[in-house]
């Protein structure tokens, strides 16, 4: 899968998550979807540093 898809796909994600958790009513709720919210973040932390990581490695310089 494509890079910009993934990274797409989880900011839409989130963002879905975020409006969802404006929007419950319960304790319960709030706290299923800020683990979502939560999760989300974190992958895209990891996406993110997989991609610096990558860029650090490629050497702009040589093209």
């Amino acid at each position: 899968m494509e890079p910009e898809k993934i990274m797409e796909g989880l900011s839409e994600e989130l963002f879905a998550a975020i409006k969802a958790m404006a929007k419950a009513k319960t304790v319960e709720e709030k706290v299923a979807y800020s683990q979502v919210v939560k999760n989300l973040s974190e992958s895209m932390g990891v996406f993110l540093s997989l991609a610096g990581d990558m860029m650090e490695e490629y050497d702009f310089e040589d093209d």
